[in-house]
C-alpha cells in the first residue's frame, strides 16, 4: 500500500447508526426490484452453485461441507464475520473460513480469492444470512484489527491522497460525476455489479477503489483486508446483510 508523505490519519465522526443507509436505498427502482425478485437476481446463480458445492465432497472420500454443517446451523454465521480463529491466532474473514475448513477438515487445497467456487461458496453462506443483522464479534481479541482497519478507513493513500472516509462518512449522499456516493457499507457482499457484469467480493470492491485512488491494492485475504473488512462491518452494523445485493 502507498500512502502519501503527508498522510496523516483524520478523525472520524462516523455515522450514527439511526443514519446508516444501505446502498439499496440510492438505487433506482429497477435495480432495487432486480435484487428483491430471486428469480431475477442473477446473483443467485452463485448462490445455488454454491449450494451445490456445499453438499458435495471437494474430492472423493473427503467429507462435503454439509457433513458437518446444517443449513440451519450456518443462519447468522456470515454475520458474524470476520472473526478470530484460535488455530491461526488472527482474525479471518468468511473466505478465509471457507479454506481453513477446506485444508483442516476437507483434505482440500484452498480455493484462489475472486475464483468462481469460492465467490459461490461464500454468496451461498451470506444469503443464508440474509435479513439478519450485522453483529461482528464482541471479542477483545479483534480489537487491534478493528483499529488498525479504522486505521486505514481514515487514512489518505495513494498519489491523490484520498481516504475512504473522505467519500464515504463526509460526502455520502452527494454526487460523483453521474454516482451518487453511498455510505460504502458491506452487507451486500458477496453482490452483483451491473459494472463488473459479474458477482464480487468486497475485496474486489476495496482493490477497485484503491486503484481509483491511485494506491497500491492489499495483497489478496492480507491482514489489511481482513481488518478493513472487520472495521466495515462494525461501522454497518445493525444494517442487514442483503447478500447477493445487486448494485450500479
Amino acid at each position: 500500500m502507498l500512502l502519501g508523505a503527508a498522510a496523516q490519519e483524520s478523525p472520524l465522526p462516523g455515522i450514527p447508526p439511526a443514519e446508516r443507509r444501505s446502498g439499496f436505498d440510492q438505487m433506482a427502482p429497477e435495480t432495487r426490484a432486480m435484487q428483491a425478485d430471486d428469480t431475477a437476481n442473477p446473483g443467485m446463480l452463485w448462490v445455488r452453485d454454491g449450494a451445490d458445492l456445499f453438499a458435495r465432497p471437494p474430492s472423493p472420500g473427503a467429507a462435503p461441507c454439509s457433513g458437518c454443517h446444517t443449513e440451519a446451523a450456518m443462519r447468522g454465521v456470515a454475520a458474524r464475520y470476520p472473526a478470530f480463529d484460535d488455530a491461526a491466532g488472527r482474525p479471518v474473514d468468511l473466505e478465509g473460513r471457507i479454506d481453513l475448513c477446506r485444508t483442516r477438515h476437507q483434505g482440500a487445497a484452498p480455493l484462489p480469492r475472486e475464483s468462481h467456487d469460492l465467490l459461490a461458496l461464500t454468496a451461498y453462506l451470506a444469503n443464508l444470512s440474509r435479513g439478519l443483522p450485522l453483529s461482528p464479534p464482541d471479542d477483545p481479541r479483534l480489537a487491534p484489527a478493528r483499529r488498525e482497519g479504522r486505521r486505514l478507513f481514515a487514512t489518505p493513500m495513494g498519489q491523490l491522497g484520498f481516504s475512504c472516509a473522505a467519500c464515504h462518512d463526509a460526502l455520502w449522499g452527494r454526487r460523483l460525476g453521474a454516482a451518487t456516493i453511498p455510505q460504502g457499507h458491506p452487507n451486500g457482499y458477496p453482490l452483483y455489479r451491473l459494472e463488473w457484469q459479474d458477482l464480487g467480493s468486497l475485496e474486489r470492491r476495496l482493490r477497485n477503489c484503491l486503484t481509483g485512488m491511485r494506491a497500491e491494492p492489499f495483497s489478496p485475504g492480507s491482514a489489511e483486508v481482513v481488518a478493513l473488512t472487520l472495521y466495515l462491518a462494525e461501522r454497518a452494523a445493525p444494517l442487514p446483510v442483503e447478500s447477493p445485493a445487486v448494485r450500479p
